[in-house]
């Protein structure tokens, strides 16, 4: 598919975006890149939107992994585990996803962006335990969340972030910021997981994914370096992601109710 560059260049700026979003909740920048990619640079097929957002909120969150790493918030153990469990739910989450009919999927992918804002209202105030592993008595805890949030992930072609992050901390019991940087390793394994299955499919387009790619490398080093800076203020940056999520939601559903 041949866009515009004008479209490419809204590709790398709401890269930049999610990937800033990414490493500032560990989260939220994957719901963001599909609506992005289909209504502001105005990719015509849902799923070639949801195979290449696939693509670059992977790549993405490997970078604020990286940053994340370096600050000593990823708890690999049970970032291992989570991602583990949840390939295999992302990779049978994207071969039913694919089956959907795009419109129909941008509806229900409104849906699960609602629920998610109303998530992140109430996590706001978690603060969590420093101490936390991951122990063979709450390894099956950790395997279910990581199991359904797999599938969900690779329903939508979404990293799952914004799911993984309260998640790890209900299954854990792990504070925020290590909920956070720990994410981004699922967030990375599930979204290639789904981005390899729309590949193979034809579902990706690719020069637009670089740039999208190359503009988040930008946004997710930000993101990750604000997330130390504002761990105080998680609560309230929370809220106010969670009313954006809800807005854009609804836009969504406005749009194709009325089949636009």
């Amino acid at each position: 598919m041949l866009l515009e560059p004008v479209q490419y260049l809204l590709g790398a700026l709401s890269g930049g975006v999610v990937g800033l979003t990414l490493g500032l909740f560990g989260g939220g920048g994957s719901i963001l890149a599909v609506p992005l990619m289909v209504y502001l640079v105005g990719v015509p097929n849902a799923h070639l939107a949801i195979g290449t957002s696939a693509v670059s909120v992977a790549a993405n969150a490997v970078t604020g992994l990286a940053s994340h790493a370096r600050n000593g918030t990823v708890n690999w153990r049970c970032a291992a585990v989570y991602s583990a469990s949840g390939v295999l739910g992302a990779f049978f989450g994207s071969s039913l996803g694919k089956a959907i009919d795009g419109r129909h999927l941008l509806l229900l992918f409104a849906g699960l962006m609602l629920v998610v804002g109303a998530l992140m209202f109430r996590s706001r105030s978690i603060v969590g335990d420093p101490a936390a592993v991951c122990t063979r008595e709450n390894a099956p805890k950790v395997i279910g969340f990581g199991g359904g949030t797999g599938l969900l992930s690779g329903f939508f072609g979404i990293g799952g972030g914004f799911l993984i992050v309260p998640g790890l901390v209900a299954s854990t019991g792990m504070p925020m910021i290590n909920a956070i940087g720990s994410s981004l390793v699922a967030v990375a394994a599930f979204g290639m997981t789904t981005a390899i299955s729309y590949a193979l499919s034809g579902m990706v387009d690719w020069p637009l994914a670089l740039v999208f790619v190359a503009g988040g490398v930008v946004g997710g080093l930000g993101g990750s370096r604000a997330a130390m800076m504002l761990q105080t203020r998680k609560g309230a940056l929370n809220v106010l992601f969670a009313l954006m999520i809800m807005v854009v939601a609804v836009y969504m559903a406005w749009r194709n109710l009325l089949g636009g």
